[in-house]
């Protein structure tokens, strides 16, 4: 478009983050510290405690925690050509299992996780200590805390990220650098900062959910009568007395009461009188939308209806595609590029998980042997996609013993 001429840097971007109904705001009165909140999430977190919701939480969060990984050379790098790369890869290892005093690999990351599918605000504090056999540590932070900087741009030092402190005055809100906070967006998009919770998307549900079952459990219990009692012509001194003996001498008693009078009492329904009246039908419907807000199968929240032993595993195999792979993937791009590339500069290797590609480990295996007898891959290779050293050092380890 130039017509030949070399292309050249024009200053920072021409157009605006946000529009201008989000124009950001200066919560702590600082220079170049504009902030937006993040609405709503003490009610998120609220929700995300009701049964249904933490099942469609726990389903994605415990698989992403629980699955195998590794540390790998990143496509477009040879490991030989990269200096110390197994001994790096040995460091990163190390302090991923053990990002802090306190925390795990599954501990820290079940943190996140949850914060990502309650309200898509991920946030991990990455700190650098210079100890070349650990070389970070990370701590999670509460993503509702967080408030972004949307006129923030790469390349200026200035805070991307503000942290919540709930102090008065100055300390309100600590600023954080683009290479000091992971922040993990689910679902971006242009027109906010923030990213958008699975939980957000089934707010509504849950709520009308919550609502019908608390209903249908009051009147399961009878606390709320569907029945009344229509006396013809009685006298209001008649009606009062037949409350009294009624509540006097019948009811709770399991005595049989025993009427006379010229006419008698007719029962007035107000329902059915049947199942039909708790709204099962209404429930299992709110219960499929926030199984398709979370991106899962109704089976996997408890709804067995029309499934059988041909159709669970294909379900089971859409919710793990659909609702765990995504955020798997997520969350290892993050880590490789705020982490390892961002904060540590080393660009050379990436995080991967080892259970993505394919569930059924017999399927992965017989794929791998045709692979090899097909000379497509080594036995090296074949040992890097399954998170195992080489060959080379497992016949030094066992010279070693």
């Amino acid at each position: 478009m130039a017509g030949g001429s070399e292309a050249k840097v024009e200053g920072p971007r021409k157009t605006v983050p946000l529009p201008s109904i989000l124009t950001p705001y200066n919560v702590s009165g600082r220079p170049g510290l504009a902030v937006s909140p993040k609405p709503t999430a003490a009610n998120l977190r609220r929700f995300a405690e009701t049964p249904v919701a933490r099942r469609a939480i726990n389903v994605v969060k415990d698989k992403i925690a629980s699955m195998d990984w590794q540390i790998r050379v990143r496509r477009g790098y040879r490991e030989a050509d990269v200096p110390d790369a197994q001994a790096r890869m040995n460091a990163l290892r190390a302090a991923l299992e053990e990002p802090n005093d306190s925390d795990s690999f599954r501990t820290l990351w079940e943190q996140v996780i949850e914060d990502v599918l309650v309200g898509g605000f991920g946030s991990v504090e990455m700190k650098a200590t210079g100890d070349e056999n650990r070389p970070f540590e990370l701590y999670a932070v509460d993503g509702a805390a967080i408030h972004v900087d949307a006129r923030w741009q790469a390349g200026v030092d200035t805070p991307r990220y503000g942290f919540y402190t709930g102090m008065p005055g100055a300390e309100a809100v600590t600023p954080l650098r683009d290479d000091e906070l992971m922040y993990i967006r689910l679902n971006p998009r242009t027109h906010t900062p923030f990213g958008l919770g699975r939980l957000e998307v089934a707010f509504d549900t849950v709520n009308q959910f919550l609502s019908a079952n608390r209903y249908a459990g009051r009147l399961a219990s009878n606390s709320v009568v569907q029945y009344a009692l229509w006396l013809d012509e009685a006298t209001p001194e008649q009606h009062d007395r037949l409350i009294r003996w009624w509540q006097d001498e019948i009811e709770g008693t399991g005595r049989v009461p025993v009427l006379s009078c010229e006419k008698k009492p007719e029962v007035l329904k107000f329902a059915g009188g049947t199942d039909a009246d708790l709204r099962i039908q209404w429930q299992e419907f709110l219960v499929t939308m926030i199984a398709n807000a979370f991106e899962l199968p109704p089976m996997m929240l408890g709804l067995t209806s029309e499934v059988n032993r041909s159709t669970a595993g294909e379900l089971a195999d859409e919710a793990f595609q659909s609702a765990v792979v995504p955020v798997a993937k997520l969350l290892a791009e993050h880590i490789t590029r705020d982490l390892f590339a961002k904060k540590l500069g080393w660009r050379e290797f990436e995080f991967s998980f080892n259970d993505l590609d394919e569930r059924d480990e017999s399927k992965e295996v017989a794929m791998q042997i045709q692979l090899l007898q097909a000379g497509v891959l080594s036995v090296a290779e074949v040992r890097a996609m399954r998170g195992l050293p080489p060959v080379e050092e497992v016949g030094s380890e066992a010279d070693d013993r």
